[in-house]
């Protein structure tokens, strides 16, 4: 918790200083709207590809999103139980800069960070080298959204967005206590 307490503040630090400003509906940019419909519990089924776009293999787990500060920052948990796994996620809109970003981190201790216009559902990682020196780029895009349901997928490269394979899918179903 003092993780997500700390990456909140750090985000709080390089947001706009016209944070509070008032909008109207028409002054609402996309990534407002991404982040106020993330708000609640999400069952979610992931889909791993492999490079040759053959199923690898699904898991079923939950994601969890709430406002740490409202239309502005969102505190998010991933949990996939079949890995073990549990990673800490947190969406920021930066209106000074038209941009919004999503940084998670797992068990691993790696941090991704992804970064797009406010104003589209794509977020990409800058190239990040691994360990064996081999190198990898991000990109989620999100689509078919809805209320209740949405879509994300993962495209990964290794040629530092020249060339994209398929590395995942993932559908988000609103759990039904959290419908509006």
């Amino acid at each position: 918790m003092k993780f997500i307490k700390a990456i909140a503040i750090l985000a709080l630090a390089v947001t706009s200083p016209g944070l509070h400003a008032q909008e109207t509906a028409t002054d609402v940019v996309p990534a407002v709207k991404q982040l106020r419909g993330a708000i609640g519990k999400w069952d979610v089924t992931t889909t791993f590809y492999r490079d040759d776009g053959s199923v690898a293999r699904k898991a079923v787990g939950t994601y969890t999103f709430d406002w740490v500060i409202e239309d502005r920052i969102v505190t998010g948990v991933s949990e996939i139980p079949e890995f073990g796994m549990k990673s800490a996620i947190l969406f920021y809109h930066r209106p000074a800069t038209s941009e919004v970003e999503m940084v998670s981190v797992g068990p691993d201790g790696q941090l991704w960070t992804m970064t797009g216009a406010d104003t589209t559902e794509t977020r990409e990682t800058p190239v990040v080298t691994n360990p064996d020196g081999s190198t990898i780029k991000l990109r989620f895009t999100r689509f078919n959204v809805t209320e209740n349901r949405f879509e994300s997928r993962m495209d990964r490269s290794s040629d530092g967005g020249k060339t994209w394979v398929q590395g995942n899918h993932q559908l988000f179903v609103r759990r039904s206590d959290e419908s509006s």
